[in-house]
């Protein structure tokens, strides 16, 4: 029991007040005894006693240096007697700490937990500490999803006023979202919202998937998803009304509810740009925007737009330039208006750039993400461009961006505040297609190699017919800028039993890719590579070559020396438009640099993208074509195309285009030119959602065709452009072990030679 007993005999209560007159009375304490410490010196027992000697000590004093040693958590019982002059203090230590130790859990494993603990050996054990533990343990296992998780903290006397401080854990099952459900939504179903959020309803998968766990915090992330989704899609007005888990009558799943309101989808009206500064040119301003009036708002269009103008003012030497978005909202015809007003803002720099908690990445890896640097002018809107790029990074599990006043007013400091993350993985991998079979994969990638953001990369697989070996790395900042150096190094090799050859591909190729608008890339490479088609089979039957006679010819090794480019512009890299999405593709190889035989090798892509019926159909269109056009020499099977397999669904890869009609083997030769259209939907097919199952339909149409060497000695080969058309039905499911695609498909147009393929399953898994 806790008490201050005086030597008058008044009772003092733990709140230091007197409950009787003597507990006025003053002491004069010259000596202060201290008894029952044993680890604890008496100077730290005085220390927080702060008694003074030989001067008059009230009750009220002394009721206060009780409550110090009391809330030290030090003891255990303290007790205070004033007898005459002396001051008698007699406490009881709390035991010492032997070991930690957790029992019961099964999910969560002790390296994770025992870190997550205050209470640690060789300290001092206190009671509130230890319950504070208990909560923090049973907080992860709510992480979890496991909200009926519990925990207790016991202890176990030892010897030398020592105890074992053990935490009894009772895990409980996990507990899962069964439902999730909208309520108020009009324009978009409840499946598509479901795909909006992070949560997941429980599937077939549910012992293995962990979205599908309840979290309460994951709720609050999903109710801001859904804003930025309605957002980005006019709906100005959307709130979340309430989201509301219910816990079932079994206590093991909840049923969340989300109560919306849509509002009206708005559209953009006028667009202007209005300045009152006298350098600015408001109609140049104005060109550089890029928002169309009558197209659906969205706040990323006004953002780019800001940032255009911005950039726009650095460029032509105007500091300090601000662009604030004003909106004139129009309810009668569902429009916003509006205006860019071009400012100028205050005159603050940027002094430094603080940049703490990066263990291993490089300060100049981080630094580099600004395109700010101390000194010049302080523009918010690039502080947070850059921290977002710093997040994109992907090097740090958090990543804080900050500003505070520096040395001055007119002076920022910017603090960056990160935390490292496992940049590195180890891929163990297998691989199945109907027509490559079963085959193996070992990987290795790191992006964020010595801490220096560069990425290296190591491959290998191997399958039933095939090996390949590459090793890769790319500088992504090549001299300070964004220029992507790379250097990719294979050795890739074939043995078909389907084939009577073998090819040995071994080869390096360095690149530099770097922007050349805000959508569009180049990429310029070189490649040098060895290139070998042996152990052509010669034999005859019946005085007819079982292998074409044309690959006869082609056998041997081919040194390639080329320069090339490619070109990509890529819509979706800003993300303007959520529901579409254009990726252009064109580049070209010259061959014969410094050598070897000389072709220009043309190929390009054309795809789009577009999600149609309120937003539950994706259509997809694609146009991809290729040339080897020979300036020297012919043309190999190793360099021509082949189109079947993905390309061209329906027909094997090498099941159409030129072909040796006379070989016993009717080999497949490839063309020197192709072209194939792809059109394709993918829709629901009445499946709850978590099932992860889609339908789609498809259509291809395309040919390949031409050869260099057909003549009176190379067998009857038909080379000419013959169309080719099939039609077909997919299944796509996605599950945990991956992408799986089921494709079901019919030739509408073939000819007689073509290998056809009616049906081709696609699955790679990595454990």
């Amino acid at each position: 029991m806790l008490s201050v007993v005086c030597a008058l005999g008044a009772a003092i209560g733990l709140s230091g007040v007197a409950v009787q007159p003597a507990a006025a009375q003053s002491f004069s304490i010259s000596t202060i005894e201290i008894n029952g410490n044993q680890r604890i010196e008496d100077a730290t027992v005085l220390s927080f006693l702060n008694i003074p000697r030989g001067q008059p000590v009230s009750a009220a004093q002394l009721n206060d240096a009780f409550q110090r040693l009391q809330r030290s958590g030090l003891f255990e019982s303290v007790d205070i007697v004033p007898a005459g002059n002396r001051l008698i203090v007699t406490v009881k230590e709390f035991p010492t700490i032997n070991r930690v130790n957790i029992e019961g859990n099964k999910r969560l494993k002790d390296e994770d937990l025992l870190p997550l603990l205050q209470s640690q050996s060789r300290r001092v054990y206190n009671p509130s500490t230890a319950e504070a533990d208990a909560q923090t343990l049973s907080e992860g296992y709510r992480q979890a999803g496991r909200i009926a998780a519990t925990v207790t903290p016991r202890i176990i006397p030892r010897s030398n006023n020592r105890v074992d401080l053990v935490f009894e854990v009772a895990e409980g099952r996990v507990v899962e979202v069964e439902r999730i459900s909208f309520v108020g939504n009009r324009n978009y179903s409840d499946r598509r919202l479901r795909r909006v959020v992070e949560s997941k309803q429980a599937g077939l998968f549910r012992t293995v998937i962990a979205s599908d766990t309840f979290i309460a915090d994951r709720i609050a992330f999903d109710r801001q998803l859904l804003r930025d989704f309605y957002l980005s899609r006019g709906y100005v007005d959307f709130q979340v009304l309430s989201a509301s888990p219910e816990l079932t009558r079994e206590r093991d799943a909840f049923f969340v509810t989300f109560k919306v309101q849509e509002g009206q989808q708005f559209k953009f009206g006028e667009i202007t740009t209005t300045s009152d500064l006298a350098e600015i040119d408001v109609d140049e301003f104005q060109s550089v925007s890029k928002i169309k009036s009558g197209k659906t708002y969205s706040p990323a269009r006004i953002e780019n737009t800001i940032t255009r103008m911005e950039r726009l003012a650095i460029q032509k030497g105007f500091d300090f330039i601000r662009v604030e978005p004003r909106v004139t909202r129009n309810d009668a015809d569902l429009t916003l208006d509006i205006e860019f007003i071009v400012t100028r803002g205050p005159r603050v720099f940027v002094e430094r750039i603080d940049i703490e908690g990066n263990a291993t990445t490089l300060d100049r890896v981080v630094r580099r993400q600004f395109r700010t640097v101390e000194g010049d002018p302080f523009n918010p809107r690039e502080i947070r461009d850059a921290a977002e790029r710093i997040r994109a990074l992907n090097y740090f599990s958090t990543a804080d961006v900050n500003t505070r006043e520096g040395s001055g007013p007119d002076q920022v400091v910017v603090d960056v505040d990160v935390e490292e993350t496992t940049t590195g993985s180890l891929g163990f991998g297998v691989s199945f297609g109907s027509e490559a079979g079963v085959g193996f994969n070992v990987s290795f990638s790191e992006r964020n190699f010595l801490g220096r953001g560069q990425r290296l990369g190591f491959s290998f697989d191997t399958g039933s017919d095939t090996q390949d070996t590459s090793l890769s790395f790319v500088e992504p900042a090549f001299l300070g800028r964004d220029l992507a150096l790379g250097l990719n190094v294979y050795y890739r090799t074939t043995d078909s039993e389907f084939a009577n050859y073998d090819t040995l591909n071994v080869g390096f190729e360095p690149s530099l890719e770097f922007p050349v608008s805000e959508n569009g890339r180049l990429r310029l490479n070189y490649r040098l590579s060895r290139d070998s088609i042996k152990n052509v089979d010669r034999t005859q039957t019946a005085g007819v070559f079982d292998t074409s006679t044309i690959l006869q010819l082609e056998e041997g090794s081919r040194y390639t020396s080329a320069l090339g480019y490619q070109y990509s512009y890529d819509t979706r890299r800003t993300g303007l438009n959520p529901n579409a999405g254009v990726l252009l593709r064109f580049g070209q190889q010259f061959g014969g640099i410094g050598g070897g035989q000389q072709f220009i090798n043309t190929s390009g892509l054309v795809s789009a993208e577009t999600k149609v019926a309120r937003e539950e159909v994706t259509l997809r269109a694609e146009f991809e074509f290729g040339a080897q056009t020979m300036l020297t020499g012919n043309s190999r099977i190793t360099e021509r195309f082949f189109i079947g397999g993905r390309r061209l669904r329906g027909f094997d890869t090498d099941g159409l285009g030129p072909r040796d009609l006379v070989s016993g083997n009717r080999d497949a030769l490839g063309g020197n030119y192709f072209a194939v259209a792809r059109l394709e939907a993918e829709f629901p097919v009445g499946l709850p959602e978590e099932y992860g199952i889609s339908g789609g339909a498809f259509f291809d149409v395309g040919s390949v065709w031409g050869l260099d060497n057909v003549n009176s000695q190379t067998g009857v080969v038909d080379d000419s452009l013959n169309l080719r058309a099939t039609i077909g039905v997919s299944v796509f499911w996605d599950t945990q072990i991956g992408p799986l695609r089921f494709n079901f498909s019919r030739a509408l147009k073939k000819e007689t030679y073509d290998r056809e393929r009616s049906f081709d399953l696609t699955v790679s898994t990595r454990f």
